[in-house]
């Protein structure tokens, strides 16, 4: 998938950037899920319940869940390098 989307970074120079989204696999079956929970209220629920539905829907290989130290600060690096090594696809928590 080549699209791109406009996003404002409220963080950064205040301009629109583009940002090309990343590939989606074919399938999810065999393929392993990352979760992170962004420690808010219910966020853990929410993945599991997301987890669950995969599982049984697609037959994913195995899932991997990691939660951020608090919601309001970003992952660290090393969490998101983690993931981005073991997992084919990804699902960020926004509990509430």
């Amino acid at each position: 998938m080549s699209e791109s989307a406009d996003f404002m970074d409220p963080s950064a120079d205040h301009g629109a950037h583009a940002i090309v989204p990343a590939r989606r696999p074919g399938t999810l079956a065999g393929k392993v899920l990352g979760l992170l929970d962004n420690s808010k209220e219910q966020g853990d629920i929410i993945l599991e319940t997301i987890a669950a539905a995969l599982r049984e829907r697609y037959g994913l290989a195995r899932v991997l869940t990691r939660r951020k130290d608090h919601y309001s600060k970003q992952a660290p690096e090393a969490l998101i390098e983690e993931l981005a090594r073991e997992v084919d696809v990804a699902v960020a928590a926004l509990g509430g």
